[in-house]
């Protein structure tokens, strides 16, 4: 499979050289990016220039790999960052984030920006700035969000590997709906910083999307390490597994039904259905449970987080314009947000983040029992580029937003997500819990769209969560995209 390592094998041997991959690449993404809108810049000078001044990459794991980066938060140098907000359409990075700086050290070479909602507020990428970035499996199709653009580089053969972030979802929805690999790490085993440390009070996270689980892993130890600044620090058991021996039994619960009771598609439940008969089969102990967490109040605590983080950002680019930002600034649900997060006392807030605590332990001690929880991904396939998934009479009610209460824009709020979270109530839990998840390419349905599966952990234990993706690649199959399937 010409995955990441494939490439830098290639490299390695040089049977081909940077310059023809990265030119291939790019050539690609040019023919490809009318439909799949899934690059917003193309950075290839830049990037061979950063090739010429280093000299040891050829002795790194990938070897001198041409890599997208999402465009919210994996900064470079000069590169603009915009978050995918018009309000910062100019803006450009004064230097390298430290995730960025990690991916060079493994041998990764950025050459492009990859599409993203604004502020990645969304499970659908659909950037007022920059337009839908559409699914390679039908273009009629969103590809997800927030690392949307990212799945459909991936997702279309352009490139093995891409830059995500993951602060709901991001990494795993899109890898649902497009058939890849998506890894929410571990809260703390990513670098973070220098320009923003707590990423939604810890909840999101940087990775990657990738088609192999070699690549997943080889990047995942590659990556991982511990600023000592960094107010998240993954414990010590993080550090203990890489090489530990596979348990030969995991002892597994399922979950199929919503957290918010919402409606999951029979397609969904199939896709969880035969992964349990084949764990079952594999010798695995397998349990179904009732689902561990109140979830509309974990949401609920969510939503509130996201709104107070919202309201303290745009305070601090209030700073930088030396002017208030006013409705025309953002997008709509942008401005919804932020009116919300301003109405929030901090007696709130705290009570939210206490939430996520609880939830916290409640699931680590469920991994004293179970080695992992396996639940659909998502529960129904990607929503269409022309899917409504709001209404008029929230949208009157955004634009009025400012003048209401807290009370009230909590629960509208609650209404504006109301559709967008009944196709992905599964992957938040993780992040606010700072557990790792990972989404796994298993299930086609009948209109051949790809649907994912997810395993979560206990913290520090994506050991696990690689050994059950291998024995799923190697003796179950997975469903990727027609670009990687041996031919």
């Amino acid at each position: 499979m010409k995955d990441g390592l494939y490439w830098a094998e290639k490299l390695r041997k040089k049977e081909v050289s940077f310059q023809e991959l990265l030119t291939n690449f790019e050539e690609k993404a040019r023919k490809q990016n009318s439909m799949l809108n899934a690059f917003v810049t193309l950075m290839g000078n830049e990037a061979r220039e950063e090739h010429q001044k280093d000299t040891d990459l050829l002795k790194r794991p990938f070897a001198g790999l041409p890599i997208p980066l999402k465009m919210l938060g994996q900064e470079k140098k000069g590169w603009l960052s915009t978050s995918g907000s018009k309000l910062l359409r100019d803006h450009r990075s004064s230097r390298n984030s430290h995730f960025t700086n990690k991916l060079i050290e493994n041998g990764l070479v950025p050459f492009a920006q990859t599409n993203t909602p604004e502020f990645g507020f969304k499970n659908i990428t659909d950037a007022e700035l920059y337009g839908p970035a559409r699914n390679p499996w039908n273009l009629d199709y969103y590809s997800g969000g927030s690392s949307g653009g990212a799945a459909s580089a991936v997702a279309s053969g352009i490139v093995p590997i891409a830059g995500a972030s993951d602060g709901g979802g991001s990494i795993r929805i899109p890898a649902s709906f497009c058939g890849l690999i998506g890894l929410k790490p571990t809260r703390g085993t990513m670098p973070v910083g220098p320009s923003g440390w707590r990423g939604w009070q810890g909840a999101a996270i940087d990775f990657a999307l990738t088609v192999s689980m070699r690549d997943t892993e080889k990047l995942f130890y590659g990556m991982r390490g511990i600023d000592s600044a960094a107010p998240y620090q993954a414990p010590e058991k993080a550090w203990r597994h890489e090489q530990a021996s596979q348990k030969k039994k995991l002892k597994i619960a399922v979950v199929i039904d919503s957290p918010i009771h919402s409606n999951v598609s029979h397609e969904a439940a199939s896709a969880v259905e035969k992964a349990h008969d084949f764990l079952l089969k594999q010798g695995h102990q397998i349990e179904m449970i009732s689902y561990p967490i109140d979830g509309k109040e974990l949401i609920a605590s969510y939503y509130m987080m996201n709104g107070a983080e919202t309201a303290a950002m745009f305070a601090g680019i209030e700073q930088g314009l030396r002017r208030p930002v006013e409705r025309n600034d953002m997008e709509l649900m942008t401005w919804g947000i932020y009116q919300y997060g301003k109405k929030i006392p901090a007696s709130h807030f705290i009570h939210a983040l206490n939430v996520w605590d609880r939830a916290a332990f409640i699931m680590e001690q469920l991994f004293t029992e179970y080695d992992l929880l396996l639940t659909p991904t998502v529960a129904t396939t990607a929503p269409k580029i022309n899917d409504d998934l709001q209404s008029p009479e929230i949208r009157d009610a955004l634009e009025t937003s400012a003048n209401l209460t807290e009370n009230e824009l909590h629960h509208l709020i609650n209404q504006m997500f109301e559709k967008s979270l009944e196709i992905t109530p599964y992957t938040q839990l993780a992040n606010l819990t700072g557990q790792p998840a990972i989404s796994l390419p298993t299930y086609l349905t009948e209109k051949n769209l790809p649907l994912g599966i997810q395993f979560m952990a206990a913290r520090g234990r994506e050991d696990l969560l690689l050994q059950i993706g291998k024995l799923f690649e190697t003796e179950y199959g997975f469903c990727l995209p027609e670009y990687y399937l041996e031919k």
